[in-house]
């Protein structure tokens, strides 16, 4: 099995998730002053500001989803089945409390202590430190099954129990006694509720009544009831105004003025599933809510009225996404298309910028009248979509089609909503056929027009700005089948469509005409087009996988290994990988030029769409039942990744999904080593003995040697410089009680006249290495030395080997015969050729009275010739290749 996260693609973050169906808390920061939300989403607790409504932390991931949360003034509490967790600074898990056979399903922070009952009816008291039991009651379900718990203000160590069977018991946890039973009102006690009044408690009850009771004398001060099913959630202001909230599974709520004991408002459709929490912020007029549609909402309280208006929000789809795209080049917004109707942008940079553009609709305005729940006009979800950002702030850039639907809809990004036109075939503008319907889409580059597929087999043309008919392609249809796909292509010259009888077709943009037809192997369930390199993935209903060359209109590769169906693909920026997803639960990543499987990983619900970004740094991938997208980090752009082919036998690892992280600190960088199976290569000195190989130092080392005595010229100062006057800044002083100054140093210009000789007579390294290397005949070390030196000094050792420099014959026979050596082995050519020049501008006339050395010249020469001919002759064979090839018409 492969290292987790050691492939290509790397977890990142997860955009649209802000809630679930766990009751949010809220906590106040005494150092911040400042109010912080706790949200339950998935497997972790997010944290929020209240002030923006921007996430501040996120926890580490718990093995299971969260089932419930609490928490103190230190300390968030979250459960999942039978296990308990505290959660430190937001983030990691400090202590685990287990102990209960069955599921948590309530918490209450006490004190010291916390308070958790399961579904088999065990309260347990649990030490917040130690971890330890404090307590254990066991209550009998037939007559007390505990349904909600609070522990009311000012009372010291007791809690409040509410049952299924309606009663509620007060108990003493220190003491472990009960203190009193209320009778109840025979109906299920849903959730309990603090008034701001001590002894006062709200209880809301499964038919939908809230009382609010006296516990202290046990007798009901008021009674409401809602119309809208159970009491989910109950919630009183504390600014200054007798208001009760109560939420419904309707996802409504309603708010009671206590004072005048009657209904002051209803807020219908605050969220579109049941309200999950819901809480007042102390001394502020605000109401927080969060439901399982995936919302989360801070509404404030400051119009006439008493109702409220929303203030803030995070909202992600209430229903899974079934297409996501990225929009425009900067690779920061991807539209999502959910099956709860709405098209969404999500930005991958801050939450801020994320905007829904709505869900579709027939007649908008009918709608608007109507509302949300009795809206009969609204559209079936998106199935595909296409944008385009070329002509966005002039017209509809977002072109997409709907489930079993036959009319195309157009979006406006930039007002973020349902755009002007409706898109369908003139002969069905009276009439709407049932079996008819949208399947496939595209926009051309630049924005003007959209080419949308039909189930018959029809492919129109539209005008993006006017919204007309602009022609269809083929006599009557396109294609026999179904239309399974259609691309056009970068320049508007072509149109592809892929029918579901097996035919890909390409037509003329403008003139319609069929330019070329294939059949291939199989029906193919879709199809998608990489414009800037012109090359199309097909995915066939056999779960394969062909590339197709649009300029020699041949299949170039194939890939199969897919064990489902192909739900999407999409192309890496350059058009090198082509990136899949199936219902085996697989992404794999192919290798286009070299043809092979690079990258291979498993999710735990299969991937339903997948983008890449325009600039290539994160895969986006929407899964089965989830309601998040999904950003994978490219590992390739930041660290040592194998790109190599992955064996046959190769088992991908099950990779978890991306969590949320908080936008402060986003850091991609990740601290994984490189991967162990991906050795570093490391180009030899010569790749083979027959190559003329060149050294890799700069031109500066060894271009200009043979120029040294005109640099030097050049370089030669036009006046001595002038020794400047030295004043200290600070005039030194000596320490002590009296401030005296140091008086000045004299300097010293006494230097010694007797020369040392034996410094003079000592010879270079260079010269001592050329000498060894007469005898041993290893000449690599004395080039080693001449490498590592600059151009000056190259010419100070070259001229220290004559005689009068120091030097000998030998030492010059030897220089020669590393040149000799260079030249043979075919290495460092252009070190060997500026060295010799050097070598014999500076000692002509000592070679030519020397036979021994006019020997080796001779030889030298000889050789040198040899390979400057062959050489020569492949110059100027490559030099004529591209003069034909730039020339010749071909």
């Amino acid at each position: 099995m492969a290292r987790e996260g050691a492939g290509l693609f790397a977890a990142f973050r997860v955009l649209g998730r802000f809630s679930g169906h766990v009751p949010h808390v809220l906590r106040y920061h005494g150092r911040h002053r400042e109010f912080y939300l706790a949200v339950a989403v998935g497997r972790s607790v997010h944290t929020y500001n209240v002030k923006k409504l921007g996430i501040v932390a996120v926890s580490n991931t718990l093995p299971e989803d969260i089932t419930c949360l609490a928490a103190d003034r230190m300390l968030i509490f979250a459960s999942y089945d039978n296990i308990l967790h505290a959660f430190a600074r937001n983030k990691e898990v400090v202590h685990t409390y287990e102990g209960h056979k069955a599921r948590i399903h309530l918490l209450q922070p006490f004190g010291d202590h916390v308070i958790s009952v399961d579904a088999d009816n065990v309260l347990i008291v649990w030490n917040i430190q130690s971890e330890e039991e404090y307590l254990q009651i066991d209550f009998d379900k037939a007559t007390f099954a505990v349904s909600a718990l609070l522990h009311p203000s000012t009372y010291l160590n007791k809690i409040l129990l509410g049952s299924e069977q309606g009663t509620l018991q007060l108990w003493n946890i220190r003491s472990n006694k009960l203190l009193y039973s209320f009778p109840g009102w025979g109906l299920a006690v849903t959730t309990l509720d603090q008034a701001p009044a001590v002894d006062v408690v709200a209880v809301g009850l499964v038919s939908g009544h809230i009382i609010v009771h006296n516990i202290k004398f046990d007798e009901t001060l008021m009674k409401f009831q809602q119309d809208w099913g159970p009491i989910t959630a109950i919630s009183f202001r504390t600014d200054g105004h007798p208001v009760m909230a109560a939420g419904s599974p309707a996802g409504h709520i309603g708010l009671w003025d206590l004072e005048e004991k009657k209904l002051m408002c209803q807020m219908q459709d605050a969220h579109s599933t049941a309200i999950a929490g819901m809480t007042f912020v102390p001394g502020e007029p605000l109401l927080i809510t969060n439901g399982a549609d995936n919302a989360l909402r801070v509404w404030i309280f400051d119009g006439p009225g008493g109702t409220g208006r929303v203030l803030r929000s995070r909202m992600g789809h209430s229903a899974p996404p079934t297409k996501i795209r990225y929009h425009g080049q900067n690779g920061e917004q991807i539209l999502s298309a959910g099956q709860d109707g709405t098209l969404q942008s999500f930005s991958t940079v801050h939450e801020k910028f994320n905007k829904s553009l709505g869900r579709g609709s027939i007649n908008k305005k009918k709608s608007k009248k109507k509302g949300l729940k009795l809206d009969t006009m609204a559209l079936p979800p998106i199935t595909a979509f296409a944008s385009e950002v070329a002509h966005q702030s002039d017209w509809d850039g977002i072109v997409a089609c709907h489930q079993g639907y036959i009319t195309c809809t157009t979006w406006n990004y930039q007002k973020t909503s349902m755009g002007a036109h409706k898109l369908r075939p003139e002969e069905f503008s009276k009439h709407k056929p049932i079996d008819i319907y949208a399947t496939a889409v595209d926009i051309t580059s630049c924005g003007n027009f959209a080419v949308i597929g039909m189930s018959t087999g029809q492919v129109d043309v539209y005008n993006m700005q006017s919204g007309i008919h602009r022609g269809h392609y083929g006599k009557e249809t396109a294609h026999e089948g179904a239309i399974r796909g259609v691309a056009v292509d970068g320049l508007n010259q072509l149109v592809i469509t892929a029918g579901s009888e097996g035919l890909i077709k390409f037509w003329k943009f403008k003139m319609k005409d069929l330019v070329y037809s294939t059949e291939l192997s199989s029906s193919p369930s879709g199809i998608l087009l990489h414009r800037d390199s012109g090359i199309l993935g097909i995915a066939f209903d056999d779960f394969t996988i062909s590339v197709l060359d649009l300029e020699t209109r041949k299949i170039v590769r194939t890939f199969s290994g897919h064990h489902g169906r192909i739900n999407d693909m999409t192309f890496s920026p350059d058009g090198r990988w082509l990136i899949t997803s199936s219902m085996d639960c697989s992404i794999k990543t192919w290798d286009l030029p070299s043809g092979c499987l690079i990258d291979c990983f498993l999710v735990d619900s299969a991937a339903v769409s997948l983008t890449m970004s325009p600039t290539g740094d994160f895969l986006a991938s929407a899964h089965v039942d989830d309601l998040g997208i999904y950003l994978w980090a490219n590992r390739s752009l930041y660290s040592l990744v194998s790109l190599r082919p992955l064996p046959a036998d190769y088992e991908p690892s099950l990779v978890t999904l991306p969590s949320t992280c908080p936008m402060q600190d986003v850091d991609v960088s990740g601290d994984e080593e490189p991967c162990d199976e991906m050795i570093e290569y490391v180009s030899p000195e010569q790749l083979g003995e027959q190559l003329v190989t060149l050294s890799l130092l700069p031109e500066s080392r060894w271009k200009n040697l043979l120029n040294l005595d005109i640099i030097k010229k050049k370089n030669k100062p036009r006046e001595p410089p002038k020794v400047p006057k030295s004043a200290p800044f600070f005039i030194p002083t000596l320490p002590g009680l009296i401030p005296r100054y140091i008086p000045p140093e004299e300097e010293n210009d006494t230097q010694s006249k007797v020369v040392n000789l034996g410094i003079l007579a000592q010879k270079s390294d260079f010269c001592i290495h050329l000498e060894e290397a007469l005898s041993t005949n290893e000449y690599k070390a004395p080039l080693d030395l001449l490498k590592s030196l600059g151009p000056s000094n190259i010419e100070v050792e070259l001229r220290g080997l004559a005689p009068e420099g120091g030097g000998s014959m030998e030492v010059m026979l030897s220089f020669l015969r590393m040149i000799g050596m260079m030249l043979n082995k075919k290495y460092n050519f252009e070190l060997a050729q500026a060295y010799l020049a050097l070598f014999l501008k500076l000692h002509l006339k000592v070679l030519s009275s020397e036979p021994k050395l006019l020997e080796e010249l001779s030889t030298l020469s000889v050789q040198l010739e040899e390979t400057w001919i062959h050489l020569r002759a492949l110059f100027n064979q490559s030099l004529c290749v591209l003069t034909y090839m730039k020339s010749a018409l071909l």
